[in-house]
């Protein structure tokens, strides 16, 4: 008796979207897309990283945790098939944090069905 070969990966499944492009839903700075998400990163930073944890599944505490959003961010990308390294994800939260920040939660609220690209 022979074992069946795995030809296809299976890719995430149960998000509001089935695109698996490789990339990001929307550009680091779409702000305008949401802009909601955009002025609650403006005004209360930690606030929109602990509503993304919410909404991804995770402990809001996340958000507030030293490299927690790092960790979201590289947890992100291997979930829905983002291509990028770890090193990338520490870098884009260290170096343009709000834009990365608000750039998670759209993708989160695209991904959930909450709003369109």
């Amino acid at each position: 008796m022979s074992n069946p070969v795995v030809t296809n990966q299976p890719g995430a499944g149960g998000y509001g979207t089935n695109v698996q492009t490789g990339e990001w839903s929307t550009g680091l700075c779409s702000c305008f897309s949401d802009i909601p998400v955009c002025a609650l990163g403006f005004c209360f930073p930690c606030v929109l990283s602990c509503y993304t944890a919410n909404k991804y599944g995770e402990s809001c505490c996340l958000g507030c945790l030293p490299g927690g959003v790092t960790a979201m961010r590289t947890h992100m990308r291997l979930t829905y098939g983002i291509q990028g390294t770890m090193l990338n994800d520490a870098l884009m939260i260290c170096c343009c944090g709000f834009f990365e920040t608000c750039r998670m939660a759209r993708e989160v609220r695209i991904r959930n069905g909450d709003i369109t690209p």
